[in-house]
């Protein structure tokens, strides 16, 4: 047998994924943060269950992703820390994200976490790794639907211009 077969966690890392496991780690730890601070601005009631649905979602990535580096003896990413519960009413106005915004950096993580998600999977020689980040992936489509769904019924979606294409020829 070769080195890279039978059980996947018998194989060693090699680096691409480690840097992927750890990056993935780092941008975990810095969303839960932000999206901690983005919790106390937001005044929707259904932006903030999103929210706290992500959060959920990167901790439980968290806990895998701690578990293969430590496995591995591969010292972690520095963490900040939690962030405290704020009262939305004492955020001056003029220092506060809006809904909108919120729901719209959300939005863009959520892609930038599905496109790291497709490289990792496709740069992963362990199936396991693959298969986890493959979970992460389905994880953040789903909570993706999700927002899209909400940012359409809250009438935050700001969609590009629309190309509208007539046959006959009515440019």
């Amino acid at each position: 047998m070769g080195i890279l077969s039978g059980n996947p966690k018998d194989e060693p890392l090699h680096y691409g994924e480690v840097f992927s496991i750890w990056s993935s780690l780092a941008a975990d730890y810095g969303m839960i943060a932000g999206y901690q601070t983005f919790y106390n601005h937001a005044g929707d009631e259904d932006l903030r269950k999103v929210i706290e649905d992500i959060i959920d979602t990167c901790r439980e990535e968290i806990k895998q992703l701690e578990k293969i580096l430590k496995t591995n003896g591969v010292a972690l990413p520095p963490a900040p820390p939690e962030r405290p519960v704020a009262r939305l009413e004492d955020i001056p106005p003029g220092a506060k994200f809006n809904d909108q915004e919120i729901s719209a950096a959300l939005s863009v993580d959520i892609t930038g976490g599905l496109v790291a998600c497709s490289q990792a999977m496709g740069t992963s020689t362990r199936e396991d790794i693959a298969l986890m980040y493959g979970q992460f992936h389905t994880a953040k489509a789903l909570l993706g639907a999700k927002l899209l769904r909400l940012n359409k019924t809250k009438g935050w979606l700001v969609p590009p211009p629309l190309h509208v294409h007539y046959p006959d020829g009515r440019d």
